[in-house]
């Protein structure tokens, strides 16, 4: 039954990617929101849009798993690093998807600066690769993307975020691995202390746009509930997060109708 469901898996996601190489999301507050993150400041920015770490300032932390549909061989795993400096802030990523003979890695460099009091701007120098059974050595390319934010207001904040513009990608054997070039934009609104609602429309050179949506409830001090839906292909997301101290922890769930439950968790830090 494992390995039919991860022929499945493997089958369904190569028809929604072209079986491209994917830029995949980060961090289990944002698949709670159903990854409409591109306005967010926080140390997952470094996957999402990197000029939210300019507004960060203090050291950040953060490790993050997810394991697709619930299959061992479709896990996620990815850590990020925010280092605030005078000139502004640096920032170093990693993921790796899959495991054994078939990965997909990236690894990312990037800084963020404050431009004035509503404008901030962020730059990621990437590389990623990818290893299959059949390949005799892992292959890899670079790229880079970036992002802006926007505050026009106190409780909106706008962003919009570019990957991979130069349409990068591995030559193989078989071809061309093409990485699809990605425009994101969207926002989100802080209605209360305790409402925040996200949107977020995505495009790439491959697919149709897709439409991400969000809200946060915070009940109690320290405590968020998350529900969110996308499409189409249509998907919902929930998830929870609590913060003590230095330390905050998200648990993210995603459903698809055929495939069932993803689960993730992060751990954030904070110095």
């Amino acid at each position: 039954m494992k390995r039919i469901k991860l022929t499945a898996c493997l089958i369904l996601l190569g028809t929604f990617t072209g079986f491209s190489m994917e830029n995949h999301p980060v961090g289990a507050r944002s698949l709670g929101l159903s990854h409409a993150s591109v306005s967010f400041s926080d140390v997952w920015a470094n996957f999402h849009n990197q000029a939210g770490l300019a507004k960060l300032n203090q050291f950040n932390a953060g490790f993050f798993y997810e394991s697709k549909f619930g299959v061992d061989e479709l896990s996620l795993v990815a850590g990020s690093l925010a280092l605030p400096v005078n000139l502004g802030t640096f920032g170093v990523s990693f993921f790796q998807f899959g495991k054994g003979t078939f990965k997909e890695n990236k690894f990312g460099l990037a800084f963020a600066r404050q431009l004035n009091e509503k404008w901030s701007a962020g730059i990621e120098l990437d590389y990623l690769a990818q290893t299959f059974p059949e390949n005799e050595r892992t292959r890899g390319f670079a790229t880079f993307g970036g992002g802006l934010l926007f505050q026009p207001l106190d409780e909106l904040v706008l962003g919009a975020h570019v990957f991979n513009p130069i349409l990068g990608g591995i030559e193989s054997p078989a071809g061309k691995v093409e990485m699809p070039f990605t425009f994101r934009i969207g926002g989100h609104y802080r209605f209360s202390k305790y409402v925040l609602a996200a949107f977020e429309t995505q495009k790439d050179n491959q697919n149709p746009a897709l439409v991400k949506a969000g809200i946060e409830f915070s009940p109690v001090e320290n405590l968020a509930l998350r529900f969110g839906a996308s499409g189409k292909p249509f998907k919902y997301t929930a998830g929870i997060g609590y913060k003590t101290g230095i330390i905050s922890a998200d648990f993210g769930f995603s459903y698809h109708g055929n495939l069932g439950i993803t689960p993730s968790v992060s751990l954030q830090f904070i110095w």
